[in-house]
């Protein structure tokens, strides 16, 4: 239980540290990557199927 616990914890700053580093970029480098703000969630959580 305590393993679990500190996975979704893990995997919760994994996500947040994501969806940080990508909103740092600009509009311009999201199309360049071909992303829009919108899209930066589920990026980050790993379940875009752009």
């Amino acid at each position: 239980m305590l393993l679990s616990l500190i996975r979704m914890i893990k995997a919760f700053r994994d996500y947040q540290r994501n969806v940080n580093e990508l909103s740092q970029l600009s509009d311009r480098e999201l199309a360049d990557i071909g992303l829009d703000r919108s899209d930066i969630p589920r990026v980050a959580a790993g379940t875009y199927n752009g």
